[in-house]
């Protein structure tokens, strides 16, 4: 499999519902389209909405690895501007 460069990085672990979708898209809104975010999030509430609400407003998810930690980082491609 191809190594993915990252191009920024968010941690929203710290962060609750609806903040850490509001702090997700601001980093979005940082990158040029086709660079990747990779977002840091906790297991529930975040897992469940947002890549589902990534994905309605256009962007593309490429991966989501389960860390050691019990968190999960989301590998998202922006797509427009």
């Amino acid at each position: 499999m191809v190594d993915l460069h990252i191009d920024d990085e968010v941690d929203i672990t710290d962060v609750v519902c609806p903040a850490t979708f509001a702090k997700t898209m601001i980093a979005l809104e940082e990158l040029d389209e086709g660079q990747i975010l990779s977002i840091k999030m906790n297991g529930g509430e975040p897992l469940r909405n947002i890549p589902r609400s990534l994905k309605s407003e256009g962007h593309q998810i490429l991966k989501l690895n389960e860390n050691k930690d019990g968190t999960y980082d989301l590998i998202v491609k922006k797509v427009g501007d």
